[in-house]
């Protein structure tokens, strides 16, 4: 593997470390997708607990449906994040702009488990339940976008563009441990 410079879609050139420095990249792409996963499978899993707890009604369908109508507005906004973040890392750096992400989906979690519950503030609750949920969702699609983009600009460029893209899928956590990273 030579260790040249690989040049990004902004025009800008990343040297590579070699096979270092590709671990290092798929490193930070994992770990953004492992934090991304985390949440959505923590709030899916408490989704019951979460509709008792923010959207309290006699009726526990309802009130399971509300907690899974709030999850779905996470997925609804991703794109958005995405536009909004993709654009930003051609502009200022993928590297940078995946730290923000990871941190801004990071402190949204943290602060969903802080909040108060709709018997202490009412309807506060699931409206800031909402809110965290929508910048979990914003931030998620950005953390996608620019970590498959990271990816593949630091893909050999004997393996760019052969299949990297089902094997870089968000959907898996484990998503950057496909060989396709070894030398031909």
């Amino acid at each position: 593997m030579s260790t040249g410079a690989h040049s990004t879609a902004s025009g800008s050139s990343t040297t590579s470390t070699g096979p270092r420095g590709l671990r290092k990249v798929i490193l930070g792409g994992g770990i953004g997708n492992a934090v991304e996963w985390f949440d959505y499978s923590m709030y899916g899993y408490r989704a019951a607990t979460i509709g008792v707890i923010f959207f309290p009604s006699k009726d526990d369908t309802a009130s399971l449906l509300s907690a899974f109508a709030v999850f779905a507005v996470a997925f609804a906004i991703r794109p958005l994040g995405g536009l909004f973040f993709g654009s930003l890392g051609d502009r200022i750096g993928r590297r940078s702009t995946l730290s923000t992400v990871v941190l801004l989906i990071s402190a949204a979690t943290f602060l969903v488990g802080l909040l108060p519950s709709y018997a202490t503030i009412s309807i506060g609750a699931p409206i800031l339940l909402l809110l965290l949920r929508l910048i979990q969702g914003f931030s998620a699609g950005g953390e996608v976008a620019g970590s498959t983009s990271l990816l593949a600009e630091y893909a050999p460029n004997a393996r760019r563009g052969s299949s990297w893209g089902s094997r870089t899928s968000p959907r898996s956590p484990v998503h950057c441990s496909a060989p396709w990273w070894s030398p031909p």
